[in-house]
């Protein structure tokens, strides 16, 4: 069941994966740590697949475990099951010839599955699979209104201040407004 008026965010795991200590002095481990902290003082819910569960096993620094362990003590974690979208996968794949680029967006595809079937929202550090899934966004529509936020994006992105306004839905965060190329 959803907090009230809180959005259920999918979390890749680099961001957990980057997030560092109160000690650390990393640009990249300061802003997940901040970030990870804010979404649970905001009270938001994270999603977690079977798939991301496991990634963030395999990856995860000591401060990531106790957030973690923090965000279930508080409920606000919730296991999902999305249902397989293989014609989904097959347009996005196709918005590509190059198989470089079609591995890293079938890698990352489970991501877009679970913000799909929740509040459509990924937070990634992920700039290049962004700009992939942005890119074959303007041919698969299902995909246009997925909000991609990246944590490390501090100035462009203003990522803490959007969560505590509620992360809201705003056009320049979608993934069809996100254009690099």
């Amino acid at each position: 069941m959803r907090t009230r008026g809180r959005k259920r965010l999918v979390i890749d795991t680099d961001v957990v994966q980057s997030s560092g200590s109160e000690k650390a002095t990393d640009p990249r481990a300061v802003s997940c740590r901040e970030f990870l902290k804010a979404v649970r003082s905001y009270n938001y819910r994270v999603v977690v697949t079977k798939e991301i569960n496991a990634e963030w096993k395999r990856h995860r620094s000591g401060f990531a475990h106790e957030w973690k362990v923090s965000m279930y003590a508080r409920r606000r974690i919730e296991d999902i099951n999305p249902s397989e979208n293989d014609t989904l996968l097959d347009k996005i794949t196709t918005a590509t010839n190059d198989p470089d680029e079609v591995e890293m967006m079938q890698k990352d595809f489970h991501l877009l599955q679970a913000a799909l079937e929740t509040d459509k929202i990924v937070i990634s550090l992920d700039q290049t699979v962004r700009n992939l899934f942005a890119n074959a966004s303007q041919q698969v529509g299902e995909i246009r209104i997925i909000i991609w936020v990246n944590p490390e994006r501090t100035l462009e992105e203003q990522p803490i201040p959007w969560l505590k306004n509620g992360a809201p839905v705003e056009t320049h965060r979608r993934l069809s407004a996100y254009l690099t190329q």
